[in-house]
């Protein structure tokens, strides 16, 4: 007994609804982070025009230094913007972790172990945000910024209007001098270094493709056994070490702390990882792209910087850029959802005539219209 072979259509894969087969090379060509590589030129060009000699090492240097803190902390802001959610007191944890280390420090606590406290409050302030958001569900947005003031109120009872400014100068120096035989700053070699094992976590282990299946689709990811609320609680702890030891290096380098310090930071940390092509639905992103997004917002600030641009304006141009960052990769997206949710709307909207269902007859009715043809 002999069976035809099935004939099998090409399978297509599909998840959360997006069609992922192999699209044609120029449409590959054409990602989100392809365009960041034609921002960056355009950027570099439009420095090298400003100023001959913008393209050299001190320039890199400096933009290093002045980004490095806000770099580090939109890499764990990547991840929880990927599953959905966001925490927006970044830096006012890089606030409160300073004047943590600088208090104690003024008190007569060994460096290392006020160091080692302000990690410990970090994590703490995090493990509020995740038990806030993971495990009661409260949406992330309204409960960081009740934080973003609860952390910020705590740094300024801790130091009131005092600037704690007595650090060692072996640790003050990271500030002013550049890693031994390098023309790199110390807090752009240690964003490197994370950036990397946060890429390698994110795109090539279990754990990345958990924090994308948790953004895509959280029901989903649950039946399939990733723990949901797990995964988000431990990427806002992982964010509120990441962010004090933000605030450590931010301080270190500024030799000097104060309550207010890193205000208005978060702005940038959220424009620069949207601006990087991260998803604000969640279950999209790529640490490559943020990198290249740090590298333009530093790039573009270092120019206006130089060209003695007032901070107020340099704040415009970042909101603006805030919108672009929102608009353009999000709104195909924002489009595709808007039809989804039509689609599944009455299907007597859109079923043929055919295949509508009969309205109901009445018993009654019917009888006496066949009474009637009689």
């Amino acid at each position: 007994m002999t069976s035809e072979p099935a004939i099998q259509a090409p399978r297509k894969r599909e998840y959360a609804g997006t069609d992922t087969t192999r699209r044609p090379w120029w449409r590959r060509a054409l990602r989100w982070e392809t365009g960041l590589v034609v921002v960056l030129i355009a950027t570099l060009i439009f420095g090298t025009a400003q100023s001959s000699d913008f393209l050299n090492t001190t320039t890199g240097f400096y933009i290093g230094l002045n980004m490095g803190e806000i770099a580090i902390m939109a890499l764990p802001l990547t991840l929880i913007v990927i599953t959905g959610e966001i925490d927006l007191s970044v830096a006012s944890m890089l606030g409160l972790s300073g004047a943590i280390m600088g208090q104690l420090h003024s008190e007569g606590w060994p460096i290392g172990l006020a160091i080692a406290a302000a990690l410990v409050v970090g994590a703490l302030g995090g493990a509020l945000n995740g038990f806030l958001v993971a495990r009661l569900g409260l949406p992330s947005i309204a409960v960081t910024i009740g934080t973003l003031t609860l952390f910020r109120g705590l740094a300024e009872i801790v130091l009131g209007a005092r600037t704690i400014t007595d650090f060692p100068t072996s640790l003050t120096n990271i500030g002013v001098v550049p890693v031994p035989g390098t023309q790199l700053s110390y807090s752009t070699v240690i964003f490197g270094v994370l950036a990397i094992i946060f890429g390698v976590v994110l795109h090539a282990t279990r754990a990345g493709r958990a924090i994308v299946a948790t953004g895509l689709a959280p029901e989903a990811a649950q039946f399939a056994g990733i723990r949901v609320s797990r995964v988000k609680f431990g990427l806002f702890v992982l964010s509120g070490v990441m962010c004090a030891f933000a605030g450590i290096l931010f301080t270190l380098k500024n030799a000097s702390v104060s309550y207010d310090a890193g205000t208005g930071l978060e702005l940038n940390v959220v424009a620069i990882v949207l601006f990087g092509g991260v998803s604000i639905f969640g279950g999209r992103g790529t640490i490559i792209g943020v990198v290249l997004s740090v590298i333009i917002f530093g790039t573009l600030l270092q120019v206006l910087t130089q060209m003695q641009v007032q901070p107020e304006v340099q704040n415009i141009i970042i909101g603006a850029l805030l919108l672009v960052s929102v608009v353009l990769p999000n709104g195909a997206e924002a489009v595709r959802r808007l039809r989804a949710r039509l689609r599944t709307g009455p299907h007597l909207a859109r079923a043929p005539r055919s295949q509508r269902p009969a309205p109901p007859v009445n018993s009654s009715d019917s009888s006496l219209k066949t009474e009637e043809k009689r």
